[in-house]
């Protein structure tokens, strides 16, 4: 039988001394673990410095119970809130506010596939 292996992303202490498990939130906040199917898909959603390992599933769920972590999510898309529109000012000449043009910076969260 092939072992499945899951390319999951991780942090790394300044000192490459300690390695953890990065873990992400849900959209209705729990606390979740990812994997990936290839590095190619972890690059393509975390970019191209983002550290991981290679765990099989059993041995992540093991890692993440003590946490109270039982969500896993294998090949998560990116979720973001929509975009809303920048204020405008309220006329010729008036004077915006600070942060007037600017929109909400937007948060990432993952969605169950």
């Amino acid at each position: 039988m092939a072992r499945v292996v899951w390319h999951v992303p991780v942090t790394t202490s300044g000192t490459g001394s300690t390695t953890a498990l990065r873990l992400f939130r849900l959209r209705d906040g729990r606390r979740c673990a990812v994997g990936f199917s290839s590095p190619e898909a972890l690059t393509a959603l975390l970019g191209p410095d983002q550290a991981y390992t290679e765990l099989g599933e059993p041995a992540l769920r093991e890692l993440t119970a003590p946490l109270g972590v039982d969500a896993l999510v294998l090949d998560p898309r990116l979720v973001a809130p929509p975009a809303t529109s920048p204020a405008a000012p309220a006329g010729p000449g008036a004077p915006a506010g600070p942060g007037a043009l600017l929109a909400p910076a937007p948060t990432a969260q993952l969605q169950h596939r």
